[in-house]
């Protein structure tokens, strides 16, 4: 065995870190095959909504003023507001040029005409697979919902197979908006009524049966709000316990919950207006104890139900602490909940998701991200050395895998 010595160990942790590569269990990323819903390129970079939010903190122009404008015109307001007329400091902004940077563009010459002559000069699927070099993502989860009219025609004629891009069924209509829902359940041939009895219930169940079996998904996911309760008698908590939570058991398939969005605080922001909200992890804890025999997935969007959602998973084996999400994913929260879950459940967690919808955001969201898990493994095996005990190099590599893909598939239980 190669034991590690004190001072080896932090650049044997960045090597490790750095050439492991990640399985990115929750992105909005799609195949080639799902056409415009696969957003990529420096003009999809810029009009991210991260940004969009952003300028109009700079900006005195009406929101519909902006949504006139045609995707290049965005791209060229953002790019000179925060670009240009301030320092790209924020995240979001410096993401952008941690892509071109890894790309191997240069930031410093500030010419957008030339960035966009570089993405112009590949297909999506050039582009796809040096993103995927670059970003060392092996595989990743996309977001595949059966109501979005654009994408559920792609299911049954066009869909076309790509091993490194895996599928999860989304839910958040069914459960979140069950009048509409169970009218497009009826016009797809299930006989369902507005009113949950026992035929509507096992009709739903074959619905997502059939979409699980569809799809190949690896999970079932809903992103639900603060107020989300359970036990619940309303349809989304109903839905739950008496359609998802039994399909999800007889399929072996987690149920993936991200609690705590608060939708469209400001609807003129469009898809940048979503705020965040206090979440109760009572709801988690009566989900594990009541149904052990059930997985559960589980991020949450307020800094202040991180503590208590890891504590839920000390005491329940069939929860899985996923990622940093959406404002979370800023690096000194990034450090914060990294810390606190190595600290309460050691490397049984996934530490990080992209939650990319921008395919070159996989680059930058993992490379800043990379940096501050090896940080923070730094920290704790120091610590641990610091005991007299000794890590060897096979230890160390097994832990980092276990944190970028492996605890995701043993979860599953499937092969890597």
């Amino acid at each position: 065995m190669s034991i590690i010595a004190a001072e080896n160990l932090r650049s044997t942790i960045d090597n490790i870190v750095e050439n492991t590569p990640v399985t990115d269990i929750h992105t909005h990323l799609y195949t080639p095959c799902f056409g415009n819903l696969l957003l990529w390129g420096i003009d999809e970079l810029l009009t991210y909504h991260y940004l969009v939010a952003e300028t109009f903190r700079w900006k005195n122009l009406s929101y519909d003023e902006y949504w006139k404008m045609t995707k290049r015109q965005q791209a060229d307001l953002i790019w000179q507001t925060l670009f240009i007329e301030n320092s790209p400091i924020s995240e979001a902004t410096r993401g952008v040029l941690t892509v071109l940077d890894k790309l191997g563009l240069d930031t410093s010459t500030r010419d957008l005409a030339a960035y966009r002559a570089y993405f112009d000069s590949m297909t999506s699927a050039e582009y796809i697979d040096k993103v995927f070099e670059v970003a060392n993502v092996d595989r990743l989860v996309m977001t595949n919902n059966p109501f979005d009219p654009e994408e559920r025609p792609i299911w049954f004629d066009g869909y076309q197979a790509d091993p490194r891009f895996m599928a999860a069924l989304r839910i958040d209509n069914l459960l979140l908006d069950w009048p509409n829902a169970h009218k497009s359940l009826q016009e797809w041939g299930y006989e369902v009524t507005v009113e949950l009895n026992e035929t509507t219930l096992a009709e739903v169940r074959r619905f997502l049966t059939e979409w699980l079996v569809r799809q190949d998904a690896l999970y079932m996911a809903a992103s639900l709000p603060p107020t989300f309760a359970m036990p619940d008698n309303s349809p989304c908590g109903v839905l739950i316990e008496q359609a998802v939570l039994p399909v999800s058991r007889e399929t072996n398939k987690p149920f993936a919950m991200m609690i705590g969005v608060k939708k469209l605080i400001n609807p003129n922001l469009k898809l940048a207006g979503d705020g965040v909200g206090l979440s109760q992890i009572e709801s988690v804890e009566y989900l594990c104890a009541k149904y052990p025999q059930n997985k559960f997935l589980v991020t949450m969007l307020q800094r202040e139900n991180q503590h208590s959602l890891n504590v839920a998973a000390r005491k329940f084996r069939n929860l899985m602490v996923f990622g940093c999400w959406w404002f979370l994913n800023i690096p000194s929260l990034i450090e914060e909940m990294t810390r606190m879950r190595l600290e309460l459940l050691g490397t049984a967690v996934i530490p990080q998701h992209s939650d990319a919808r921008v395919l070159d955001q996989l680059i930058y969201k993992w490379d800043h991200s990379r940096r501050i898990i090896a940080n923070v493994l730094n920290d704790k095996y120091t610590d641990l050395m610091e005991t007299g005990w000794q890590i060897t190099e096979r230890e160390l590599a097994r832990d980092i895998k276990k944190l970028f893909s492996g605890n995701f598939f043993e979860f599953l239980e499937k092969e890597l």
